[in-house]
């Protein structure tokens, strides 16, 4: 045991530095809170009709809402078939995102219709009407 020493003779236990770890943790907590995908939920409670053929869609999506009552809702706020457009060009000027219509059930098909055409206008190349998965 020539080439061995111990601890006891003339060394100490010394700390261990932890900060390089602290670095990487914080580095990885703000990369995942960068790539994070935010969805946007219209802000009502819509009624869905049931399908059999639903898909799941992509979660970076343009989210508008189509009430009961014929009101047409974005990020909580009613904007009403005119506010469509500049909302789906404004989105859609940095990447391309799908359109989602969350309408209820009980929704008049000339709104539904009235909204897509509004989506198309504003670039909209891909528009979607979700429904209830059974």
């Amino acid at each position: 045991m020539k080439g061995r020493k111990s601890l006891a003779e003339n060394e100490e236990l010394s700390d261990i530095n932890i900060s390089p770890m602290i670095d990487m943790v914080f580095i990885l907590l703000i990369f995942f809170i960068v790539t994070t995908v935010f969805v946007e939920e219209p802000g009502v409670d819509i009624e869905k009709p049931i399908t059999q053929t639903a898909l799941r869609l992509e979660k970076n999506s343009i989210l508008i809402a189509i009430t009961g009552n014929n009101e047409v809702v974005y990020g909580g706020n009613v904007v009403g078939i005119s506010g469509i457009r500049p909302i789906v060009r404004r989105l859609n000027a940095r990447t391309s995102m799908p359109v989602i219509l969350q309408v209820d059930k009980n929704a008049s098909a000339v709104t539904v219709i009235r909204v897509i055409d509004e989506a198309k206008l504003g670039q909209a190349n891909k528009i979607s009407i979700s429904s209830e998965m059974r």
